[in-house]
């Protein structure tokens, strides 16, 4: 009798398994929450909806916006795009802090920062809370001119590895590239921190092609038109450069490679950093795209499930997405 209820028990974690497996174990849903509202861009509301929107296709996000209140010195209204009937904004030239901005961070597993240059400091409350987010596992992810915001918060500027302009200088780390030996270089020098040419497509040369965002990239890919960030500085801590692209002089630029997909450990917590994204056809770029949903589900899970898209960019080709408004 024994051997026979045994038996059972046995078939019927048999038949549970295979049914498990035929029906497919649904992957835990991704609460993100992406933070924006005070930003140099004036398309910043339209990326916001584009990343949202390119996350939540893939099935593994679920996406809340939360935004700071439109105040700033000066300035004015820019009835470029709206979102749940909110009009755009350019924060000109100073944003004021918004004392009420206090978002629920531990409510979510990832935070996506859409700020800019100039954008007010957070409010000391609304700091430590989100400092202690991602000392205790939180993911981040910092897209282009985030990564100009809080010069002055020394979490921040650990959490984002590298930064530009806000008065960015040595005495906030060394400017990171690879040389033309492709040696990364960790350069102490005095200078400035960010600056770019004008816009162009580029292309993308990965640096490690194992990590979990980049694995199965080809080694080179082209970009669409965008800004490309150079002279980046920062703490530069716990810090991998997962891809660069070349800041030529031919384009106001560099001569060196700069890094264009950064991965950052803070705590616990994991961050994706990526210069990428100016505008609405910067985010349309098939590449950024897949780097933006790699790159979240990596700072939110440690791994990546999600597959190389089949029309992913090549070596002398860009490719693009159509966003749907």
């Amino acid at each position: 009798m024994k051997k026979y209820v045994s038996f059972l028990c046995l078939l019927g974690l048999f038949s549970f398994t295979i049914t498990a497996i035929s029906f497919g174990a649904k992957p835990k849903v991704i609460k993100t929450l992406i933070v924006d509202g005070q930003n140099n861009h004036d398309q910043w509301p339209k990326v916001t909806a584009m990343m949202k929107q390119f996350l939540e296709q893939t099935g593994l996000f679920s996406v809340d916006v939360q935004r700071t209140k439109y105040t700033w010195n000066g300035g004015a209204l820019v009835n470029q795009y709206k979102i749940s009937g909110v009009p755009a904004t350019t924060d000109l030239p100073k944003s004021k802090m918004d004392s009420s901005f206090h978002p629920n961070f531990a409510a979510y597993d990832l935070v996506i920062c859409n700020f800019g240059w100039n954008a007010a400091p957070w409010p000391a409350e609304t700091q430590a809370d989100f400092d202690k987010f991602i000392k205790n596992g939180g993911g981040l992810v910092v897209i282009h001119a985030a990564d100009n915001s809080f010069p002055e918060w020394p979490a921040y500027n650990q959490m984002i590895g590298l930064g530009g302009w806000g008065n960015r200088t040595e005495k906030d780390g060394p400017y990171v590239y690879y040389d033309e030996n492709n040696t990364l270089v960790r350069d102490t020098q005095a200078g400035r921190a960010g600056s770019h040419g004008p816009q162009s497509e580029y292309a993308i040369t990965i640096r490690n092609p194992n990590h979990p965002i980049t694995k199965g990239m080809p080694l080179t890919w082209m970009h669409t038109k965008d800004e490309m960030y150079d002279r980046l500085r920062g703490p530069a801590t716990n810090m991998e450069v997962l891809g660069t692209a070349f800041s030529s002089k031919e384009n106001k630029g560099t001569g060196r490679h700069e890094p264009m997909l950064l991965t950052i450990n803070y705590g616990k917590g994991r961050i994706f950093h990526t210069p990428m994204g100016h505008v609405d056809y910067s985010v349309a770029c098939v590449g950024f795209i897949t780097c933006l949903q790699r790159g979240a589900e990596w700072a939110a899970t440690g791994k990546v499930s999600l597959k190389i898209p089949t029309d992913f960019p090549t070596a002398t080709q860009s490719k693009s997405r159509i966003f749907t408004e």
